[in-house]
């Protein structure tokens, strides 16, 4: 029994792959979300027959378990998602009972901030670390927090919630019920909320601005800049709290690499305590584009 089958729901889209305990990805059928437009029994579906092809692809006696990487909030021991705020509806989800009942396989679920932070622990840029910072950056951002070498979660599966510490008083910009917070600027939709912020006639998507960045375009090279900037206020806290050896964030890090994390760099050499901050790397998720669904494998991994 060496395969698991990985599950990674995000915000704007979802994989389900096939994979090894050594973190390999055998196969993989990936959709969109399109949460807007589809209630969570539509979705979970299609999850369902997505699982149902990938087990096709291997014999199911060598499946060990399924994993899911998903946005909290989440009660991991109920299995259940409980409205994270890029999956509106989704509230008290039991999809772990729903996916056991279906497949009699073993079911395992968790945040997909602790499920990056494991893979990158495991597989990535962080091997042989023992006090590391994982940082989502896609549809939303969190953290996984490995300290003194194990998973830290908290009382009820909530630490690493750093979308929702609050950095500017701006009352304009908010998200997920907050204004001013760590999420409603770093992000992909924090992209657009600046780029508006900056140029109010703005419609540029994340998107957009990205590959507007890399040509060199003036303003959208300032929105990432100025996203930068706040990266590094956020990051400052996270560094004087936790004195990390090394912070590694996904999604828009690893596309805008050193446009969005150098000016980051500056401002937690500025804000953070100078023997922390000299202490602490920050750079780009290693395993990149794959680190979603190599993530999923390692829920199952880490409970081997």
């Amino acid at each position: 029994m060496d395969k698991i089958i990985g599950i990674d729901i995000g915000g704007t889209k979802i994989s389900v792959v096939l994979g090894n305990i050594k973190g390999k990805i055998l196969y993989k059928i990936h959709f969109l979300t399109r949460v807007k437009e589809r209630g969570y029994k539509q979705i979970l579906n299609e999850i369902i027959k997505s699982v149902e092809t990938v087990i096709t692809k291997t014999n199911k006696s060598e499946i060990y378990g399924i994993g899911i990487s998903c946005g909290g909030p989440l009660d991991t021991k109920k299995g259940l998602i409980l409205s994270p705020p890029n999956l509106p509806g989704w509230n008290r989800v039991p999809i772990v009972k729903i996916l056991k009942n279906k497949f009699k396989i073993p079911v395992f679920i968790e945040n997909d901030a602790n499920a990056g932070a494991l893979a990158e622990h495991r597989f990535g840029v962080a091997k042989g670390l023992d006090n590391i910072v994982f940082l989502t950056m896609g549809t939303g951002i969190g953290a996984g927090l490995i300290l003194n070498g194990k998973l830290y979660t908290g009382k009820n599966d909530l630490a690493g919630e750093i979308g929702h510490i609050r950095i500017t008083d701006d009352k304009d910009i908010k998200a997920y019920g907050k204004e001013g917070s760590f999420e409603a600027y770093c992000c992909g939709p924090g992209l657009e909320r600046i780029s508006k912020m900056m140029d109010p006639n703005s419609k540029l998507t994340a998107k957009e601005i990205t590959e507007l960045a890399f040509n060199r375009n003036k303003f959208a090279l300032e929105v990432v800049n100025k996203c930068g900037y706040y990266l590094g206020k956020g990051l400052s806290i996270i560094v004087d709290i936790l004195n990390p050896e090394m912070i590694i964030i996904g999604g828009m890090a690893v596309r805008l690499k050193d446009l969005i994390l150098e000016p980051a760099r500056k401002i937690v050499k500025k804000e953070a305590l100078k023997i922390s901050a000299d202490n602490c790397k920050i750079v780009p998720s290693q395993l990149g584009e794959s680190i979603g669904d190599i993530a999923s494998i390692c829920v199952v991994i880490e409970k081997l």
